[in-house]
């Protein structure tokens, strides 16, 4: 299946041979990075490739760009397509947002049913964290539903609807500030 290509805080610093940390700091100390061309999933951003590969040239200080993995982000995320602006993003989702979207009492259920294969193999793993894309998970909760024992899988309606729109606030929307930037939030 084709997807549009991503990446995570991980890959972005791989992109550009530098520590995670340093993507978090461009972000918070540099102010170099932004949002903007980042979709928040399960409460992390995800930026556009597209946007990721240039970003280099953009900073102050240019930055090159490590060409051989650039070609592994792509060759692993392969069948995939180029996305310039995040709002021509398809509605993705993680596991924040999945279990939500099935009203599941615990992130431990879904995980349960990803590691016994009942649920669907997530389309990206980013930085650590599974992606899926929206719309292959609904076609699959039928299936999931008949097989289920004990959790129901019934989709909240609103949630699938405001994922699908755009607009979904649940939880996964937003950043949490964790360590010191969410002692400063506190203060």
């Amino acid at each position: 299946m084709r997807k549009p290509y991503l990446v995570g805080g991980a890959e972005f610093a791989a992109l550009y041979g530098v520590k995670r940390l340093q993507v978090s700091q461009w972000i918070s100390r540099d102010q170099t990075l932004d949002y903007r061309y980042a979709k928040i999933i399960s409460g992390s951003p995800y930026w556009l490739l597209q946007f990721a590969k240039r970003f280099g040239e953009t900073t102050p200080r240019p930055r090159q760009l490590n060409e051989a993995e650039l070609a592994r982000i792509i060759e692993e995320q392969s069948p995939g397509y180029w996305v310039g602006e995040v709002e021509q993003l398809p509605p993705l989702v993680g596991q924040a947002e999945l279990v939500a979207l099935f009203q599941l009492t615990s992130g431990a259920l879904l995980r349960k049913a990803m590691t016994t294969g009942r649920f669907r193999p997530a389309e990206y793993t980013l930085s650590g964290s599974p992606i899926w894309l929206l719309e292959p998970v609904v076609e699959d909760a039928p299936a999931l539903q008949a097989g289920a024992r004990g959790v129901e899988w019934a989709i909240d309606e609103k949630v699938l609807a405001a994922l699908r729109g755009g607009t979904y606030d649940g939880p996964g929307s937003k950043i949490i500030p964790r360590g010191r930037a969410a002692s400063k939030r506190t203060a």
